[in-house]
This record gives structure tokens, sequence and C-alpha cells, in this order.
């Protein structure tokens, strides 16, 4: 078993050069297999969950060619084979699959997805926009057959602007007869990335990045290139750990328009930040002041930041609100923190933290990717040792954490027991 050992309190200054996302890489990778020729995907981080998805597609009789931080995809020989249990619950992400050879063989077979346990993730949306297409959806034996003699463009309308359905819906409907509109489309960059990559093939897709997408099925999809873009959360954490720890720390490769709400809100609490083109320098602040958060749908306050915040918001003075509103179980890392010397109560999933509160190293479980991130912050600023069980939670979304932190001047390592 891999465990984190982190020893506390020390500064970070140096360069952390942020990698690819990995909400965009895991669906610009089952994307590719739209692809009629082959297609390069550039800055794709070295994650677990590209790898679980390299697996797939090689299942799916894809060939895959790992360059540095680049993957050449040929899917032109991909075949209709069961995607079982022990390739698609590795993650999430998994699901991509059904949008992608559906749109590709009009059928996929695939068990139930992966992924965090953090609350109520089902995928009605993109079953919904699936059958709208002309899909039929059968489930059984904990897997789903997906098949359609031909795919119909249509209006589909979402609920709830989901980021996973909007990208599985759009996938589907590249192929499909005639024109497809999704409303109340999700917003977030990692959608225009992969929208771009498809239209570098061919595809006709517009309005990617706003409420309503519309798509013209189209029947080839040549070769492409794409580059993912910068993973805003990855440079989110380690922001936070500049807030916190920061003497100089040079965050680069930084799409700043991706991070407004977060740095508003460091900014509002009295964190230094400075601009530098594509790069954000970030000094540690003193005497920070309390803060309200709610988590919303981009481009609000991310999800996927707001358990790295509660360790921050644990050296604010005062009362600091966290409100999550997306999932129900996103307060994993709160026990943990509370075992290291944090105050704080969670109630209906808003989480009261008082501060300032110093914090000792203890041994902790990484529940989720994010929860995972938190405890390394937590481990980085506690007085003491740390010691994370469970990192392949952590192993799935950041690239190389340890050697980046270490390359700054944090005391951390993996150790195997």
């Amino acid at each position: 078993m891999q465990k984190i050992v982190i020893q506390g309190e020390h500064s970070l200054s140096g360069t952390i050069t942020i990698s690819g996302a990995k909400n965009s890489a895991v669906a610009l990778i089952p994307a590719a297999i739209l692809c009629d020729e082959e297609s390069t995907i550039y800055s794709v981080p070295n994650i677990s969950d590209r790898d679980a998805l390299i697996k797939i597609i090689e299942k799916l009789n894809g060939q895959v060619i790992i360059h540095e931080d680049s993957l050449s995809i040929n899917s032109q020989n991909i075949k209709n084979v069961f995607i079982p249990e022990e390739l698609s619950s590795k993650l999430r992400a998994s699901y991509y699959f059904m949008g992608a050879l559906l749109g590709k063989n009009k059928y996929v077979e695939i068990a139930l997805p992966g992924g965090c346990k953090i609350g109520n993730r089902k995928i009605d949306f993109h079953l919904k926009g699936f059958k709208a297409l002309g899909a039929t959806i059968i489930e059984e034996d904990n897997k789903y057959i997906i098949k359609a003699d031909k795919l119909i463009g249509n209006k589909i309308y979402f609920d709830f602007a989901s980021v996973g359905a909007t990208i599985n819906v759009m996938l589907a409907a590249v192929k499909a007869e005639g024109t497809t509109i999704i409303n109340n489309a999700a917003k977030e960059p990692e959608i225009v990335n992969v929208a771009t990559f498809l239209n570098n093939m061919g595809a006709k897709i517009r309005g990617a990045g706003t409420s309503k997408i519309t798509i013209e099925g189209v029947k080839y999809l040549h070769k492409a290139m794409i580059e993912v873009i910068p993973d805003r959360i990855e440079a989110g954490t380690y922001i936070i750990m500049g807030a916190l720890l920061g003497k100089d720390l040079r965050i680069k490769n930084v799409i700043k328009e991706h991070l407004t709400s977060l740095l508003s809100k460091l900014q509002e609490i009295g964190v230094k930040i400075e601009a530098r083109e594509n790069d954000l320098i970030i000094n540690k602040g003193e005497n920070l002041l309390p803060l309200n958060i709610t988590t919303l749908i981009y481009p609000g306050f991310p999800t996927d930041l707001a358990q790295p915040m509660t360790v921050l918001m644990t050296q604010c003075e005062g009362v600091s609100i966290l409100e999550e509103t997306i999932y129900t179980n996103r307060m994993g890392q709160i026990p943990y923190l509370n075992s290291m010397g944090a105050d704080i109560k969670v109630e209906n999933q808003i989480a009261q933290i008082k501060g300032k509160t110093p914090l000792f190293g203890n041994d902790v479980v990484a529940s989720d990717l994010r929860a995972g991130a938190s405890l390394i912050i937590a481990g980085l600023i506690a007085k003491g040792t740390t010691q994370i069980s469970d990192i392949e939670h952590i192993l799935r979304g950041y690239e190389h954490i340890v050697e980046k932190l270490t390359n700054v001047g944090a005391n951390i390592q993996i150790i195997e027991e």
C-alpha cells in the first residue's frame, strides 16, 4: 500500500507548472474514437485516469501511442466490445464512451461507471439526451446497452447544466442526422476544449461555452489534433497552497479567466497575487479575513476547489461558511481536518469553519480526489508529520504532485507499506 508522508511547516518557493486539465483530458480521449482517421491530443496529464481510458480504447481494438505528454489514437478499427466493470469502474469518465460509441457505431455495451463517491451522481440527463436522439436504452445486470438504428438531431433541455451530460450528448450528436440543440448546456472551459477538438475533425458545433449549443451532424470526421487546456483545478489547488505557504511561489501555465471566482475570493481576504501573462506569483497571506463561499456551476465557485478551500478557511480569523450545492457527499475531508485540530461543524451541506486554528500532523485517509488534495494542504501547514492513505484517489487527478511540491520546498514523499 502506498501512502503520502508530509513534514509540515515548510514554505513554498519556486515554480510549479500546471499540467493539462484532467477533466478535459478524460473527455477528449473518448472523443478521439469518433475520428475516422488518426487524432493526436497534446498536454495529456500522466495520471491514472489517462491509463484507465487507454485500456478501454485498447479493449475496443483501438490503437494508442504515448509520446511523452501526447497521445496518438487510431480508432479506424474500433469494435463494439463490452466494456467490463474492471475497466469502467476505474473512473467516472468511462461514461463518455457511451456518447462516443453511440455516435460512431450506434451501439455501446458498458458496465456502470465508477469514480469518487461524492454524492448523488446519476446519469439520467445523459440517458435522456441519448433517447431524444433516437437511442434505446436497456439496463440489466449492472450494465447499459444503448443502441439505435440511426440517430436523429433533436432539441434537448437539461434541468441542470451538467458537464458530463453536455459533453456526452455532444459526442453522440456530431454524427447524427440533422441538427441537435442543447439548451441549458453547461459552460465549463473543458466543454469548449472538447468541442474545439471535434470541430478540428470537421464537426459543426456552435455555442460551446454558452447555455445553447447547436450541433449539425456530419458523416465523416478527419484527422485532427488538440491541446488540453491547463488544469484550472490543479492550478487552484496550488494557488491555495501558495496563499498559506507561498514565498514568491510562481504558478506557471494558468488561464486566469478560468479562475476568476477563486482569485477574487483570495484577494478579498488579503492574499497577495501578482499576475504576469500566463503566470501567477503567490505569497502567503497574513491576518486573512473570513469568507463565505457557495459552490455553483461555472463560472461560479467550483465544487472541485471547495474541499481544498476548507483548509485555508481554518487559517482565516473568524468564522467562515462553505455551502456545497452540487454534490451531497463532498465533506469527506472534514472529520480528518478536525482530527488535526480544525474546528468545523457541518449541517445540511453547510460547513461552519472557525479560525484561526493551528493544525497538527495525524494519520488521515483520502476519501476522494479533492478530499485528498485538501489533506495534502493540511499536512503542508501542520506541525509535525501527516500520513495520508488511500492516495490512489489523489494520483487519479494530480500529475506528479509529490515531485512538483518537492521542487518548491515541501517535505513530502510517497512510501510503500
